[in-house]
């Protein structure tokens, strides 16, 4: 006589279950990823350009400058830190290009390398202001913001300098497989460097550790303040790599150029799912933050909509992602 054994019922996850697998799709990349992929349906929903090849190749050329300087701004969230003047040491350092260039007579690569250096320069006086005067970030980075914002108008009066060798505006403009600038390949290069330090590099993990506890990390050894500078020095390093990308892009140096864009990297940052308290965040999320600022923008000027508003879209962008990380912590 044969029996038969009733299959035990699947046991159903329950809510608290559902809440933390929502919370770790919610604190990883998974997050901002949905929210890119819902934000490219509704644009593809609202206008028929969004989905072209040339439009999908203007928005992976928009969001070049603003991905070199969100490398540096994720290196300085995870510290617990903040850099505001990287949109006003990017307009310094590509004024220094087309000065020393076009007036000093210097040889374009020579000027090209004095740009980065003088990025990085910036960056070493926001680190020391930081680690030696005991600055807060925010106080340090707005000074170097209004310094910074100052000199590139001071160099020409305020004036741009146009007009640059083919060569030179062809990293950003000549395409290689259909797609690929130079300026691209650089970010991409960048992305992949920054991911490797934070996974695997001892530095990286030392990062991690100062946001989370700089008393902690300095009684394990680290060099705490030497770390912070650095990192404030490879931001700078990075803007002023990204002021020589827009030159090129542009044919022109701009002091007026990249006026609010470190809102707009500080955003790309903490959307990707990095924490304004420190300690948290990752290259893959920059860069999934950065995507869903270069679409938005994109698709905001597709829509015809003013740049007034787009301000405020942004704004509210921002508000929205600095909640979110609050939240996140708080449930934490």
């Amino acid at each position: 006589m044969s029996t038969t054994v009733a299959a035990a019922p699947e046991a159903q996850p329950s809510s608290s279950q559902v809440r933390d697998r929502l919370r770790r799709i919610g604190s990883g990349t998974g997050g901002p990823f949905i929210g890119l992929l819902v934000l490219c349906l509704a644009l593809f929903i609202a206008t028929p350009f969004f989905l072209t090849v040339n439009n999908l190749l203007n928005v992976l050329d928009q969001v070049t400058i603003l991905g070199i300087l969100a490398v540096g701004m994720t290196l300085v969230i995870v510290t617990g830190g903040i850099d505001l003047s990287v949109g006003s040491v990017l307009a310094l350092s590509t004024m220094i290009l087309g000065w020393t260039s076009h007036n000093g007579g210097w040889p374009l690569w020579l000027s090209m390398v004095a740009a980065v250096v003088v990025g990085g320069l910036c960056g070493l006086a926001s680190g020391l202001g930081i680690t030696l005067t005991k600055l807060p970030p925010f106080i340090a980075t707005l000074a170097m913001l209004s310094i910074a914002r100052g000199l590139a108008n001071v160099i020409t009066d305020g004036q741009q300098i146009v007009g640059y060798p083919d060569w030179f505006t062809a990293l950003s403009t000549q395409r290689y497989f259909g797609f690929l600038t130079v300026t691209t390949l650089v970010l991409a290069l960048l992305l992949a460097a920054g991911w490797a330090f934070l996974r695997y590099r001892p530095g990286g993990r030392a990062l991690y550790a100062i946001g989370g506890s700089r008393e902690v990390a300095r009684l394990a050894g680290i060099k705490v303040k030497s770390a912070t500078t650095s990192v404030y020095v490879i931001t700078g390093l990075l803007a002023g790599l990204a002021g020589v990308a827009l030159a090129a892009r542009l044919d022109s140096s701009q002091p007026s150029a990249a006026v609010g864009t470190e809102l707009d990297v500080i955003a790309a940052v903490v959307i990707g799912g990095a924490s304004l308290s420190g300690g948290v965040g990752r290259i893959p999320g920059t860069i999934v933050g950065v995507l869903i600022i270069g679409v938005l923008r994109n698709g905001l000027n597709l829509l015809s909509v003013s740049p007034f508003v787009q301000q405020v879209v942004i704004g509210v962008v921002i508000a929205l992602a600095v909640m979110v990380d609050v939240l996140r912590r708080r449930s934490a």
